[in-house]
């Protein structure tokens, strides 16, 4: 063999150099490979996990009603029977409470879950996630309105420790009693909107529901929501709806109306404490309401809102016209010629008079504008087919 032979077959430096760099590529992507699979592995077993668990006989739900043993408990299913059943054994007895919902075998009904609770649509949806703008300065003619429901809900709510000092229990409940339009939701949007709290707000007519113990249901599940939110302030607006006075002839309607108001004031006094929850409601028709609903204990105080005085007008009419570019215009004759009128009257007033305004193409408001403004609102029905103002 040739010296040229032998020196072919001999790799030199760089070509060295160039497999071992080659090699640890092929290592490199190996690896790369081998965690690919197990990824995608493992992304089969969840699949194959998922479609398993497509495939599982569905399960029931049903409720707890009472307790035999540690292993044996009486659930109410919503398919029917009232039955015994078995307890998987990774649930624990203290999760096990009366009226929890929890997930049936089908075909054991052992029980294989307990479900997080659940409220219905309506109450859900009566939680404000967002804080109304409306604040105490917005509300005029009120000030010793704003006191009293200051002292009875802001208050025991930021500063409980003042009345532990003082030794005495805070009202539970607040009904703001007036004519329409005189302010009684735009307070309670007010304490929503200085209160730390939760506000939940709903309307009477809205506990009313079609079928027997529906309406006591939302009632339990609204004051359940405010306790697991609490501190929380529930708002009531319109409570004559579910709270006028018990008859002793009434239509199944209205036996269901009042199942709704008992379930109500057992949940305003019952034996589970609100703590933490205070109640607003608010009427325009107090002579209605039930006796049982307005003895201390449940509305401790009853905060009349009546309809504007002169000053108070004056101020709406500030309240109303600050954001207003007006010309010329005197608040306090416009006070004197609004005798009688709310404050949702004033705030139509002031809108009718911008829009007078506009109609002849000025940007700026006038006296004259909020006079015939004036005149309008008090030639309008206050209801259809109602009298007029005049």
């Amino acid at each position: 063999m040739s010296r040229d032979e032998v020196d072919v077959g001999i790799p030199s430096d760089y070509e060295r150099e160039e497999l071992l760099r080659y090699i640890r590529l092929l290592e490199d992507e190996r690896r790369y490979l081998e965690m690919e699979i197990r990824r995608l592995q493992n992304e089969i077993d969840r699949l194959r996990g998922e479609i398993r668990k497509l495939k599982e006989a569905p399960l029931i739900v049903g409720y707890i009603e009472g307790k035999v043993d540690d292993n044996h408990w009486i659930v109410k299913s919503t398919t029917g029977p009232t039955v015994i059943v078995t307890v998987a054994k990774h649930i624990s007895p203290k999760d096990l409470l009366p009226g929890k919902r929890v997930a049936l075998n089908k075909q054991s009904l052992a029980i294989i879950d307990v479900l997080p609770d659940i409220y219905d649509p309506s109450v859900s949806a009566a939680e404000v996630i967002e804080k109304p703008n409306v604040t105490y300065d917005d509300v005029g003619g009120l000030k010793q309105q704003i006191i009293e429901i200051r002292e009875a809900v802001e208050y025991p709510l930021l500063k409980p420790e003042l009345y532990k000092k003082v030794g005495i229990e805070p009202p539970k409940g607040v009904l703001l009693v007036g004519p329409p339009g005189t302010g009684k939701t735009l307070l309670a949007k007010a304490v929503a909107h200085h209160t730390h709290a939760t506000f939940i707000r709903t309307v009477g007519s809205e506990l009313v529901r079609k079928f027997i113990g529906e309406g006591a249901r939302i009632v339990r599940e609204l004051f359940a929501l405010a306790r697991k939110k609490a501190p929380s302030i529930v708002f009531i607006d319109e409570i004559d709806a579910i709270g006028a006075r018990r008859m002793d002839i009434s239509t199944s309607g209205d036996r269901e109306v009042q199942r709704t108001l008992m379930q109500l004031l057992a949940e305003m006094d019952g034996f589970e404490p609100l703590d933490n929850v205070k109640i607003i409601a608010a009427t325009n028709r107090p002579d209605i309401l039930d006796e049982a609903l307005l003895r201390p204990g449940r509305f401790d105080r009853i905060i009349q809102i009546p309809l504007p005085d002169l000053a108070a007008r004056e101020e709406i009419f500030r309240i109303h016209t600050r954001n207003m570019n007006i010309v010329d215009v005197d608040l306090k004759t416009l006070a004197r010629k609004t005798d009688g009128m709310s404050g949702a009257d004033i705030k139509a007033i002031c809108t009718e008079a911008g829009m007078f305004a506009i109609r002849d193409g000025r940007d700026f408001v006038t006296m004259e504008d909020f006079e015939k403004a004036v005149l309008k609102i008090l030639r309008t029905p206050k209801q259809p087919g109602g009298n007029y103002y005049l």
